[in-house]
């Protein structure tokens, strides 16, 4: 299985992509990646006998590979032009998404934050500040045996 999912992921990529690399990963799948276009496809065995998983992702700046976007299975015996129309929309899913580097996927939307008044420390912030120099006033003077 190994070398057909080789075989098939370098027919794959000249369909997709004019520049590419392709090499197999860690976990025995394979990488293809474009560059130019900062994403990646990674295919790897499935459950299925001829069943395999498809994810694709973005390409951050440095290189590096952010996390799958968006995943599908497949039929290697469908062929390359099948396998690359499934590709076609996973890649076109993970363009869909946000477009900043930091954000992932699953992650809650945050409110933004409302703006702060004045200066940087709030007046229950220097009431708390006060009572903590009082209360080590009033040990110091206690310790000395002035109270």
């Amino acid at each position: 299985m190994s070398g057909q999912l080789k075989d098939t992921a370098t027919e794959l990529a000249e369909v997709l992509w004019r520049e590419h690399t392709v090499y197999r990963d860690r976990t025995g799948g394979v990488v293809i990646r474009g560059e130019h276009v900062q994403r990646w496809i990674s295919l790897a065995p499935s459950a299925g006998r001829d069943e395999v998983l498809l994810r694709a992702g973005r390409i951050l700046e440095g290189g590096t590979t952010a996390p799958a976007r968006s995943e599908a299975v497949a039929s290697l015996s469908a062929g390359t032009g099948e396998l690359a129309a499934v590709c076609r929309r996973l890649l076109a899913e993970t363009a869909a998404g946000p477009s900043t580097a930091g954000s992932g996927q699953g992650r809650s939307k945050r409110r933004p934050r409302p703006a702060r008044r004045g200066g940087h420390t709030s007046p229950a912030s220097w009431l708390v500040v006060a009572g903590v120099v009082a209360v080590v006033g009033f040990y110091m003077a206690r310790a000395t045996g002035r109270i």
